[in-house]
């Protein structure tokens, strides 16, 4: 059954992106409601990200808050909770050094799909992510492409480089049953598809198993605009 969706803008220019991400989730027949905004924005060098802020804004289920980031070079330089946090006994500290060299969530979505760039292989990287409560890493490998269907046909390929997620807990995290799932699963999966008219891979699905059952996201439609090329329309 459906629980919600998620809609993710970017622009790009040679040298700088910004990206925001609108999540919306609802549950038993909208008595549970939540919606969440993300914001980021940098620079690009070499085609990789490097974020300067970040921002996440989340209201609904009794919470309501707000993360701020900003980033120096490439580490995070400060952090700031709205309502603050209060004391977490129950966590893994994080540390300075848990803070170099990392992305947030929305800059390591966009270090994935600028791959197409380099010429490397997707699934085969490391992502360092802290989304200014928890650092974690995400380990991708390769499994079987999969091949997608279009509502209508795109004229780009049609199969998807699926990437197994193995996902490693620094720092932020409780250790509890949740984390151990999550740490110990190995049915974490993203979908890419490659767009090479726009020389990118766009996340087509998402799944993540959780101890309630499998999560899955999947994309209905993606527009990409170019200078060069137009306007690219896939429509599932």
């Amino acid at each position: 059954f459906d629980v919600g969706t998620f809609e993710f803008r970017s622009t790009v220019n040679a040298q700088t992106y910004t990206l925001t991400g609108h999540a919306q989730l609802s549950a038993l027949l909208g008595a549970l409601t939540w919606k969440g905004e993300r914001r980021t924005g940098g620079t690009l060098a070499a085609n990789a990200p490097k974020p300067a802020g970040y921002t996440f804004d989340f209201n609904g289920i009794g919470k309501t808050g707000s993360i701020r980031m900003n980033f120096a070079g490439d580490h995070v330089a400060n952090v700031s909770h709205a309502p603050p946090l209060p004391p977490q006994t129950d966590t893994v500290p994080v540390r300075d050094a848990h803070l170099k060299g990392v992305l947030d969530p929305l800059s390591a979505v966009m270090a994935l799909a600028r791959t197409a760039n380099s010429g490397a292989d997707p699934c085969k990287r490391k992502l360092s992510i802290f989304d200014g409560r928890q650092r974690f890493d995400l380990v991708l490998s390769f499994v079987p492409e999969e091949r997608i269907v279009e509502a209508k046909p795109s004229g780009q390929p049609d199969m998807a480089l699926v990437c197994r997620v193995q996902y490693f807990p620094v720092a932020g995290h409780k250790l509890n049953e949740e984390t151990q799932h999550m740490a110990t699963t190995s049915g974490i999966e993203i979908a890419l598809r490659p767009v090479p008219i726009a020389n990118l891979f766009v996340p087509h699905q998402i799944t993540v198993p959780t101890i309630a059952g499998s999560a899955t996201l999947t994309s209905q439609w993606v527009h990409v605009t170019t200078q060069r090329n137009g306007q690219i329309a896939l429509v599932y």
